[in-house]
C-alpha cells in the first residue's frame, strides 16, 4: 500500500500536462509540413510580394486546395498546445476535436500517413485518460478558443478567395479585396459588391457565412459564459463564484479556532476554502469560499482543490475526525501540500501523531505550558512557543 501510494504522488507530481503540450505541438507541426515547405520554395523577397494572389495562388497550387484544412488543423493544434500548458479545459477539449479531425484527415489521405494515423489516435487516448489533469476554466481560456476559431476561419475564407477569385464579380486578385469580402460574408452583412457567379464560389460562400454564424456564437458564448454565469450565480447565491482553488490554504471545521485561523490568514491575503459539515451553523462570512461536505471524503477534498493546496488544516472539535481528514489527504494531496492537526484533548496527541500530520499541536499543552514557565518565572521565547505549537510529528517508539 506504502510504495503503491509512492507511485501515485510520484505519477501525479509529473507536468504530464506539459508532456501532452509538446506531443500536440509535434503533431500540428507535421500537419504544418507542406506549408512551410512551400514557403520555402517561394523564398519572397518582401511580405508585399508574398502578399499577391500570384504567390498565394502559386503558395496553395504547391500542394492543392484541398490540403489548406490540414495547414488550419495544424494551427490550431499549435495555439491549442500553449492552452495545454496552462491545464485550460476549453483547450483539452479542442484539441481532442482537432486530434480527431486530424484522424480522419489522414485516413481520407491514406496515402503513405499510417504512422501518423496511430500517432494522433493514441494522443488522443492519452488525453482521454489524462482529463483530470485539465480542470481549469477561465475568461482568458475562452478568449484565446474565440481568437482561434475567428483567425482559423479568417485564414481559410481568404485563402479560398484568392484561389477562387476569378469566378467572382468583380474578381478578387488581392489580399485586401479577399480580407474585405471575408469579413462582410463572415459577419453575414453581404453588400452585395461582390458576388460568386459559379457553383464552386456559390458553396465556398456559403461555407463561410455557415461557419461565421457557428464560430461567432460558439465564441461570444465561450466569453459571455463565465461572466454571465458568474453573476447569476452571485444573484441566486448571493455570493461571488468560486475562485480558481490554486495555492491556498484548506480548514476544516467551524470552531473558534478554525474561524479565528481563517480570519487571520484571509486578513494577510491568503486564499482560502472552508469545509464545513452539511447544514452546520457558521460564523464565516457570507463571502467565503466554502465547501458543505464531509472533510474525512476523499472526494470532498479533492472538489476543495487539495492537490494543489498549502495547507491542509484539520481543526474539529473531534480528534478523531481530525485524524481520519489527515489520512483522507495523505491519499489525495501532492508532496508540496503541508498538514495539520488539532489535538484537543493532550490525551489523544500521541494517537493523532501517529497519523502522521506534518504539524500537530494542542492548545491545552500550549497553555499549561506557558501558564507553568510563567509562575515558575522561567523564559519564554519564541522557539519555545514554536516547539509547543508544532511539536514533531512523528510518531512516538
Amino acid at each position: 500500500m506504502l510504495v503503491r501510494n509512492q507511485i501515485k504522488r510520484i505519477h501525479e507530481s509529473l507536468p504530464l500536462h506539459w508532456l501532452l503540450a509538446i506531443l500536440v505541438a509535434f503533431n500540428g507541426y507535421t500537419l504544418l509540413q507542406p506549408g512551410v515547405s512551400a514557403v520555402y520554395a517561394l523564398r519572397p523577397h518582401s511580405w508585399n510580394e508574398w502578399l499577391t494572389s500570384d504567390s498565394l495562388n502559386v503558395f496553395i497550387s504547391s500542394f492543392g486546395l484541398v490540403e489548406v484544412p490540414r495547414l488550419m488543423l495544424g494551427i490550431g493544434l499549435q495555439i491549442m498546445a500553449a492552452g495545454l500548458i496552462f491545464k485550460a479545459r476549453i483547450a483539452w477539449t479542442v484539441s481532442l476535436l482537432l486530434l480527431v479531425s486530424t484522424a480522419g484527415f489522414f485516413i481520407w489521405r491514406s496515402d503513405g500517413h499510417g504512422d501518423l494515423i496511430a500517432y494522433t489516435i493514441v494522443l488522443a487516448v492519452m488525453l482521454v485518460v489524462y482529463w483530470r489533469r485539465f480542470d481549469r476554466s477561465s475568461l482568458a481560456a475562452g478568449s484565446l478558443f474565440a481568437l482561434v476559431s475567428i483567425a482559423s476561419l479568417l485564414v481559410y475564407a481568404v485563402f479560398g478567395a484568392l484561389y477562387l477569385g476569378q469566378e467572382f464579380q468583380p474578381p478578387i486578385t488581392d489580399v485586401v479585396t479577399a480580407f474585405y469580402f471575408s469579413i462582410v460574408s463572415m459577419s453575414t452583412v453581404g453588400f452585395g459588391d461582390i458576388t460568386p457567379h459559379t457553383s464552386a464560389s456559390r458553396l465556398f460562400t456559403t461555407s463561410i457565412i455557415i461557419l461565421g454564424i457557428s464560430i461567432f456564437a460558439t465564441s461570444i458564448s465561450a466569453i459571455a459564459g463565465p461572466i454571465i454565469g458568474g453573476n447569476l450565480r452571485r444573484l441566486v447565491k448571493g455570493k461571488a463564484p468560486t475562485p480558481m482553488r490554486k495555492k491556498h490554504i484548506i480548514i476544516a471545521g467551524i470552531t473558534p479556532l478554525a474561524q479565528n485561523v481563517y480570519a487571520a490568514l484571509r486578513a494577510r491575503g491568503h486564499e482560502v476554502t472552508v469545509i464545513v459539515a452539511p447544514e452546520s451553523t457558521h460564523g464565516y462570512p457570507e463571502d467565503a469560499d466554502l465547501i458543505e461536505g464531509d472533510a474525512t471524503d476523499t472526494a470532498v477534498l479533492e472538489a476543495a482543490g487539495a492537490h494543489d493546496a498549502l495547507y491542509i488544516m484539520a481543526l474539529r472539535s473531534d480528534d478523531s475526525e481530525n485524524a481520519f481528514i489527515i489520512l483522507a489527504a495523505k491519499e489525495v494531496c501532492s508532496e508540496k501540500t503541508q498538514t495539520v492537526a488539532l489535538a484537543n484533548t493532550t490525551t489523544h496527541l500521541k494517537k493523532i501523531k501517529r497519523v502522521g500530520p506534518d504539524m500537530v499541536f494542542s492548545l491545552q499543552a500550549l497553555g499549561a505550558e506557558i501558564l507553568s514557565r510563567t509562575v515558575a518565572g522561567e523564559v519564554i521565547d519564541n522557539e519555545m512557543i514554536a516547539n509547543l505549537l508544532f511539536p514533531s510529528a512523528e510518531p512516538d517508539h
